[in-house]
């Protein structure tokens, strides 16, 4: 008789013990933590009771340990540099800033010019009117995609 079964964490093969109904998982402790973890995290995800209790214990553990983390970041000097620079990488990701940092991207701002032909001759009042509008940069993709020029590269 040939009952056995792949973990769905190892993929070792096991036997199933009879007595629990859609076993997936072998009895080595890794595989018990890996479906124990998988449960949680559904858990988390579909129960809103759950979610609040485990938010409770959280802060509960968090209030009664203070210096946790500080004391960990100074035993852990790895950490600390790691998380320093995965923290940059994603500073630039979500495009972070200083405040006064600031700079406009154009010094042109947008709307209304007059453009006068600039020389000694001024007597010509040949004065050209142009508005001007900034497109951003995440802009400009679709621009190329939705110009003339680009349609006929494609066609």
């Amino acid at each position: 008789m040939n009952d056995l079964m792949r973990c769905a964490h190892c993929t070792h093969l096991f036997r199933p013990n009879p007595r629990v109904k859609n076993q997936r998982y072998c009895g080595r402790r890794a595989c018990q933590r890996a479906r124990k973890a998988t449960w949680q995290r559904d858990k988390m995800k579909t129960d809103p009771d759950y979610q609040d209790n485990q938010r409770r214990c959280r802060k509960q553990w968090v209030e009664a340990h203070p210096q946790y983390w500080s004391e960990y970041r100074r035993t852990h000097p790895p950490y600390v540099l790691r998380n320093r620079i995965l923290q940059k990488g994603r500073d630039r990701l979500r495009r972070l800033a200083k405040m006064d940092a600031l700079t406009p991207l154009s010094p042109v701002k947008p709307g209304a010019y007059y453009l006068v032909p600039q020389g000694s001759n001024l007597a010509k009042m040949d004065a050209l009117t142009q508005k001007i509008f900034l497109i951003p940069i995440a802009y400009t993709d679709l621009a190329k995609k939705d110009s003339i020029a680009f349609a006929h590269s494609q066609g």
